[in-house]
Formats: structure tokens, sequence, C-alpha cells
């Protein structure tokens, strides 16, 4: 029911009962009210939801969850004690078979919006949904005389402590805690940290923890004290510093990790991206490699530490990487040298500028990793105008891969192949591979 009479447009405030209909981007479930769509976080398909009109959009209702008037047949009991206020995990009570359903569903609907509707077969790996996280970002909030570490209550800047967080180790939330009780012994230097970040080795030997801060180097210094009260940490630091000046301290221990992967060592600063799920980065790499024909020269953008690069250049003829950021570029440096390969190389810097002084060579084959916020139309189009002979492009976001397939598409390329892994279990994130070739 609403305040005000049938017929009317809701307007905030409003309180209506709907049900779900199915499950969209961003852990939303839409429902619709006298012909307004009408999104609510949190809501799971098939829920029957009271819910508090909170804005008034072109197009839309945007709501909040008041109260679950009957539930879905696929809900299930949070297996976390901290679901839903903290915002790390949508779909905590949701069935996971179901979870993989919504998925896909969201996946093909934000293609197909996009103008890259894809009509095959979707096969999503799925992924066990407890101690899955290689490396973690956790904010922290000082609230009277206590420090709250954790994710961001959703929808808000406010900051729910976790004692412990499912998607983690026993030993990365062993040392998130002790991090935590040593810095609320010391307020005077609490009060400059604003999170830490944690990174693990793929078999759990190394852990490395780095401080968030708004210190300068020399005040950063004092946290040292702070690395030895977690335990298990292999290496602790600090990012700290003003302007260009900004950078990682090493506090103790080495900043890197290892891990061993389809035969390879691969190094990992903790400051430096790497796929975060431990048991589906080998299947992930795979589907890569499996999607590139041998031969050729491979273009790997956005190679980080050389995850893609170094399996793939056992296949091809050459292979050119580029990354950005110092800290990845430095472990891939690292990483080639050790693999002893003569057909490695890396071009660091920005890789639209790497596409513009790099000659296309004939048969070319190009990964495609870029972040979350995709690679955009000028990335895409100069990728298009090398006319390569297959471009297999890695997502983590469905609507940014929907926007850039259409933009290949405009400039001849289509999809082939597509394969989806569940990376990031409980959450509405979905790790996808495209492949596209012309035609």
């Amino acid at each position: 029911m609403t305040k005000r009479g049938a017929g009317a447009g809701l307007r905030p405030h409003d309180r209506v009962e709907i049900v779900v209909e199915k499950g969209v981007y961003r852990g939303l479930g839409l429902a619709r009210h006298q012909g307004q769509v009408v999104f609510v976080p949190r809501a799971l398909p098939g829920d029957r939801v009271r819910a508090r009109v909170e804005a008034v959009r072109s197009g839309y209702v945007e709501a909040t969850l008041e109260a679950l008037v009957a539930g879905s047949r696929e809900r299930r009991p949070s297996p976390c004690p901290y679901a839903p206020s903290c915002g790390g995990c949508a779909y905590q009570e949701l069935d996971y078979a179901a979870q993989l359903r919504l998925k896909e569903g969201v996946l093909r609907e934000s293609l197909q919006r996009a103008g890259a509707a894809w009509a095959g077969e979707i096969p999503i790996a799925p992924s066990p949904e407890e101690g899955w996280r290689t490396r973690a970002s956790f904010h922290l909030q000082a609230r009277g005389r206590s420090l709250h570490l954790g994710l961001h209550e959703e929808g808000s800047h406010r900051v729910v402590d976790l004692p412990y967080c499912l998607q983690l180790s026993a030993a990365m939330n062993g040392a998130a805690r002790g991090l935590r009780g040593a810095l609320e012994r010391r307020p005077d230097l609490a009060g400059g940290v604003r999170g830490i970040d944690l990174l693990e080795s793929l078999d759990g030997r190394e852990l490395v923890g780095s401080f968030e801060t708004e210190m300068d180097a020399q005040q950063a210094v004092g946290l040292l004290a702070f690395a030895e009260g977690a335990p298990g940490l292999t290496g602790m630091g600090a990012v700290a510093g003003r302007g260009q000046a900004r950078g990682y301290i090493s506090l103790r221990g080495a900043p890197y990790v290892h891990s061993s992967l389809l035969g390879r060592e691969l190094r990992v600063h903790v400051q430096s991206f790497f796929q975060a799920n431990r048991f589906l980065i080998e299947p992930l790499v795979r589907g890569v490699v499996e999607l590139i024909p041998g031969g050729g020269t491979v273009l790997d953008l956005y190679a980080g530490v050389g995850l893609f690069s170094l399996p793939l250049a056992a296949g091809a003829g050459d292979v050119l990487s580029m990354e950005l950021s110092a800290s990845a570029a430095d472990d891939a440096v690292f990483n080639f040298r050790q693999a002893g390969l003569k057909n490695l190389r890396l071009r660091t810097g920005d890789v639209l500028e790497g596409l513009a002084t790099c000659p296309a060579r004939p048969g070319e084959r190009i990964v495609l990793d870029p972040p979350r916020s995709g690679a955009g139309a000028a990335v895409v189009q100069a990728i298009a105008a090398r006319r390569p002979e297959v471009v297999v492009y890695v997502s983590c976001d469905p609507p940014t891969l929907g926007r850039d397939l259409a933009t290949f598409a405009k400039a001849g390329f289509r999809p082939d192949a597509l394969r989806a892994f569940d990376a990031f279990p409980d959450t509405f994130h979905l790790e996808t591979i495209a492949r596209l070739v012309p035609g």
C-alpha cells in the first residue's frame, strides 16, 4: 500500500508493498508499482517486501528495504552474522546455485542493454564461498573510544566492524584483528591511519600488510611497532607522503608474496593488482590461454605482474606487455627475468600511448584486462584499428563489458566465445572472458 490513493505516482517517503521480479546489477532487486520501476537493494527475486521510497528519478524509483513480508524460496539464512549491515556481500542470503543463475541473467541483460546481446551458453565456474580472498582492503574509523575495522555500511561511510570475514583465510582475519588491536592501544598514531590492505600468497605461506595513511614518511615510521602486533605477517609497510612524494614505505620484512601458478612463480607487491580468488585464478588464466591462437605476437594490455603474459609466452612468437602501475611493472620485470624467457617484453606507461607508438603486426593477438571502469571508447577504437586476429577481453564488470563490446561491434568485431567465473561469490561482481574476432 501507499500513503496516497491508487493511481498517483510514487513520491519520496511513500511506503509500498511490492514483489521483486528479478535481480539487476549492483545487488538490486527490480519490482514494479503501478507501472513504475522500483529498485530495492538486497531484495531478492521472488521476495515480497515493504519498501520506502528514497528518490524518484527519470524512469525509475529508488527505495530501501524496510521489511521482508514473504521471502523467496531461494532465500537462506546468511552464513555471515554481519550481513546485511556490512556492504561487502549482496547475496549472502541467496542460495549459491541461485546466485549463479542470477549473475548469468545480469550478464545477459547488461550485454543486451548495451546492444551486444549474447544468445549462446555462458558456462560459469563456481567458487567455494569461504576463504577465497587473497587480497583485501579494510577501512578504519574511530567512533568514540573504539576503532572499527571493516567495510562501509551499504549507502553510507559508516564502517561496520568485522571481527572476522568469511571471504578471508584464518591467517588474514587474525592479522586484521591484530593490527586493529595494536592501533586501538595507540590512538595518537591510529588517527593518521585510514585503512589496511592485506595480500596473501596462494598457498598461505606469506602474508603482507600495508597501512593506508595520511602521514608523512617520518610519521609513518612510527607505525613500525604495530608490525609486531599482528600474527602471521611476513611483511608490513605503509603508504605515506604527499603528492608525487607519496609512496610505499617498508616497515618490516618484504612487501611481496610469491605464488606458483601453472608452473611459474609470480612475485606480487602488496600494492600491485592481482586476481583475488585463490580457487579460480588458474582456471581463469587457462581460459585466456585457450582462447588465444598459438604463434604470432601477443599484446597483453593492463598486464599487471604478468599473470597472462608468462603462460602466453610459452606458445607465442613474442609477447609485449603494457602496464602503467609502477609496482606491478616492477613485479613483471622481476617475474619475466625469473622465467628466463627471451620472447617477453614490457612497456611501462599508458596503454593508449603504447598502442599509438607500437606498430601493428599482421595476425596480432590482444589480451585486454582493464580495470573495473572498462577500456573505454578510445582504447577499444585504437585496438580495432590495428585489425588484430583476435581480442580476448577479461572483465569484472558486466555493464562496462557490454559498453565496450558494443564499441567493438561498431568497429567490426564480434564475440564468438564467452565464459564466466564466479570470482567474487556472494557479491554482485562477476569475472567474464569474451573472445572477439573480425566479422
